[in-house]
């Protein structure tokens, strides 16, 4: 099961790593960022629909950033959830 990288935009975390097998969410990993927030959504997603998740998240703000960790994670789930463009 291949893994994904994102690297997050106006956040404090600095990367998120995870899986996707049958559409569904395994092993969410933020470095950086709120230690304890990261972890509880991590356990929080585990194992739960992809798309699900990112329809969930996409939108939440933390503070004035205009963005948050869930929402960056959901960003991340929409670009690894899109087909791949053929190449020209």
């Amino acid at each position: 099961m291949p893994g994904h990288a994102y690297f997050p935009k106006g956040v404090c975390a600095s990367r998120i790593t995870f899986r996707l097998k049958d559409g569904a969410l395994h092993g969410v990993r933020f470095e950086g960022g709120c230690d304890g927030n990261a972890k509880g959504l991590a356990r929080l997603v585990e194992g739960r629909p992809a798309r699900e998740i990112a329809s969930l998240l996409r939108g939440v703000q933390c503070e004035d950033k205009g963005t948050s960790c869930p929402d960056q994670l959901a960003l991340a789930l929409a670009e690894a959830l899109e087909p791949p463009r053929p190449k020209k």
